[in-house]
């Protein structure tokens, strides 16, 4: 299996973006591609002796996406660009899945410029992983399509459905549709013409209407909503897990030293914590609906959420998630504009 990694997208590219690629190389089956400007690339590879006695490569890419340019502009000017460049290698059938942590914006539009969508999908969906007491809630969007018709939504609980149960092993996930209440008479006119196509898929395992708690409540697997909603959705938990460590830190810092005594007991509680919620345990979320592996990184990974997203993607492949949507599509009837008005 080869993976081709966007070496120039993100934060700390590309110093992180090598450092996970090595530890992935040390812990997975797979070649390792690294896209971009080999100077810089060899730079950081060669802080680590044994480096090319890894199965890592380097293939280079003389320009670099950066975040503030416009997604589409920049993907058709910037030909030669990491994160294109990277879409590319998987098109040629060179690799097997690509992963870049730069724009989101500019990866999902080179992903569905150069891979173009599966047959049945209309828009790919980004699936974001939201940790739980148990296991994880799968985000349907989280920010791909911020305009959603009610078959959109339909496309994104199947493609949700089916990589929770290959990637995740959850027979028959629970799916549910993110609304303002229960009961399926509530929600806008998005959410109401949604729900009854829902109850009549034949290869979903749909269990009505999901409030918001329920996304981190474990009573579903998949959450499906718009991705103006769920990126909305995405950032305030994000933002709500630092603030809670953050004013955690302080209350033990002013508590005196009984607070400190309780905190250095409670240590390995707190780890464990940490990790359930840190981004970096479960990787990249995938684009799901386009004819390829396509990995979304988060744009501050770490080497340990590099690592993360490569372990993803290795198993997306080896799911065999792509055909596994393809044949379900096949198997709905989907929903039309006209049925929709």
């Amino acid at each position: 299996m080869k993976i081709a990694l966007d070496a120039m997208g993100g934060d700390y590219a590309p110093e992180q973006i090598i450092a996970g690629a090595i530890d992935a190389a040390r812990s997975f089956d797979c070649e390792i591609v690294l896209v971009g400007d080999q100077k810089q690339i060899y730079e950081q590879l060669n802080k680590v002796s044994d480096w090319n006695q890894l199965k890592i490569s380097v293939h280079h890419a003389t320009e670099v996406i950066e975040m503030g340019e416009h997604p589409v502009a920049a993907v058709r000017k910037k030909k030669d660009s990491s994160l294109v460049v990277t879409a590319q290698l998987v098109k040629s059938g060179e690799c097997d899945a690509a992963i870049s942590a730069g724009s989101t914006g500019a990866a999902v539009t080179s992903a569905l410029f150069i891979l173009g969508r599966i047959v049945g999908i209309d828009r790919p969906t980004i699936a974001t992983p939201i940790p739980t007491g148990h296991s994880v809630t799968l985000l349907m969007d989280s920010g791909a399509n911020v305009d959603c018709k009610p078959k959109h939504l339909v496309q994104g609980a199947i493609m949700g459905s089916i990589y929770s149960e290959c990637v995740f092993g959850i027979k028959k996930p629970r799916v549910g549709l993110l609304n303002i209440g229960e009961e399926s008479t509530k929600g806008n006119e998005q959410v109401q013409g949604t729900y009854p196509l829902l109850q009549n898929m034949r290869t979903i395992n749909f269990k009505g209407n999901a409030e918001g708690r329920d996304i981190t409540n474990g009573r579903f697997d998949v959450v499906v909503c718009d991705g103006f909603v769920g990126n909305v959705v995405l950032k305030f938990a994000e933002g709500l897990a630092k603030t809670l460590l953050k004013l955690m830190r302080e209350t033990i810092i002013k508590g005196g030293i009984m607070a400190k005594i309780g905190a250095l007991l409670l240590s390995p509680t707190l780890k464990k914590f940490a990790r359930k919620i840190d981004y970096a345990e479960y990787g990249g979320a995938p684009l799901l609906g386009v004819d390829g592996c396509y990995i979304i990184a988060h744009g501050s990974s770490n080497a340990k959420a590099i690592k993360s997203a490569i372990g993803v993607a290795c198993e997306y492949v080896k799911q065999d998630v792509v055909n596994r949507i393809r044949e379900n599509i096949q198997k709905e009837e989907m929903p039309t504009d006209d049925k929709e008005k």
